[in-house]
């Protein structure tokens, strides 16, 4: 490891957890009507009231802190073209004891974390029966979440995302290694795949999004479209991604137009925080059994983030507005969301998730590039390391052993 890189432990002030206390003794609840708990209208008046409570009453972040402690966190500081000189990235690095591991980045989307890799952490570092490939994991808290730094200047987009987790690979020591990503894991790891194609072996996501059928670049696919030529799975799938397109993506088009208006009720009120989050929580994932505690560790990694909650949902708009003044050069200062839907020659493993946000057919993800592995699930949503782990590993191998 470099120098730079030192050990880091969570230690939240027991000021700042005095604080949240009172915040959430002081809250002032909507009233009561008769729809209040209908989830059409968004979240719960009564899950969140009942959230509040154990978060007030019952929930020990000291306990979830210690837990997350065991875990082998380090910090260390990157240089940002056009940004900060000395940024600093939290990150969670997980060596395997099997020499012949793969160097594998993690990265987490929103409204997830760091936290999202945890129940894979065993899984991939390990080799079960013996002959599975195991990999040494690297898992950032991207900038302006959990605890790594806030970033100062507008123009910090998804290019500068994947130039800090290259970076902090470089600095590891892995001069080559694997991606995975969900969310804007999928924008950051696509990136990082056109930026750094020298340094990417491969790429598995379970989030996939394309450009839209075209009657000039893509005809066939327009056709299968018109005639409905899809299976049952891609059916629900264009069904799902249509519902949230009409029912669960007004949050989007906040973070990416106004984020700092919603941002002070992120950054002040607890109760406000839980609510936005929890809502995805709910609503993005198949059926998972959250329990209260894991909504609430999920939560106060963004209440107790250094950068503050409000940082967080910042990077949608800069995917939405990105502008060659705001820093940088080049192929990463024009970059587009669209640039980084196009071909890229770095091998792909597609996982289709049925209770992901976005659920596209498969022929769609095929446009990306070398599809070497593609499994439409049953089961599982949005936070598919988190809720269907052994899914997820299963897929991420079988991409692998297809490249090596």
């Amino acid at each position: 490891m470099s120098s730079i890189i030192q050990p880091y432990q969570i230690s939240v002030p027991d000021s700042a957890i005095e604080k949240l206390r009172k915040k959430l003794s002081l809250a002032t609840f909507p009233a009561q009507t008769a729809h209040s708990n209908d989830w059409e209208y968004g979240a719960s008046l009564e899950d969140v009231k009942q959230l509040v409570d154990f978060w007030k009453n019952e929930y020990d972040w000291r306990k979830t802190e210690a837990e997350i402690n065991k875990l082998p966190q380090f910090t260390t500081t990157i240089s940002v073209d056009g940004h900060e000189d000395d940024l600093k990235i939290h990150f969670i690095h997980q060596k395997s004891e099997k020499a012949d591991s793969i160097p594998l980045l993690f990265c987490h989307g929103w409204a997830g974390s760091f936290l999202e890799v945890t129940k894979i952490l065993p899984l991939l570092t390990s080799d079960g029966d013996g002959n599975e490939q195991t990999f040494h994991i690297v898992a950032p808290s991207m900038p302006n979440c959990g605890f790594s730094q806030m970033t100062s200047k507008p123009g910090f987009g998804i290019p500068q995302y994947a130039e800090v987790c290259h970076k902090l690979m470089i600095q590891l020591g892995y001069e080559k290694y694997v991606t995975q990503g969900g969310d804007w894991g999928f924008l950051i790891t696509r990136a990082m795949g056109f930026l750094y194609p020298s340094h990417v072996r491969a790429s598995h996501l379970n989030f996939v999004l394309t450009l839209p059928p075209s009657p000039i670049s893509t005809p066939l696919l327009v056709l299968q479209y018109l005639t409905g030529r899809y299976t049952a799975s891609e059916k629900a799938g264009l069904e799902r991604t249509q519902w949230f397109r009409n029912e669960g993506s007004g949050y989007s088009q906040i973070h990416s137009t106004k984020p700092h208006t919603i941002g002070f009720s992120l950054a002040d009120s607890p109760v406000a925080l839980l609510a936005w989050i929890y809502e995805k929580l709910r609503e993005w994932t198949d059926d998972y059994p959250w329990s209260n505690k894991e909504i609430i560790d999920w939560i106060s990694v963004y209440y107790f983030s250094e950068a503050g909650a409000d940082a967080s949902i910042r990077l949608y708009y800069e995917i939405v507005h990105p502008a060659t003044a705001a820093g940088g050069s080049g192929d990463q200062a024009s970059a587009t969301m669209e640039s980084f839907m196009k071909w890229n020659k770095i091998p792909l493993g597609l996982s289709y998730f049925p209770k992901d946000v976005i659920v596209l057919p498969s022929s769609w993800g095929r446009t990306l590039g070398p599809v070497v592995f593609e499994r439409r699930h049953e089961e599982g949503g949005h936070f598919a390391a988190y809720e269907k782990p052994e899914l997820l590993v299963s897929d991420l191998r079988k991409t692998i052993q297809k490249v090596r």
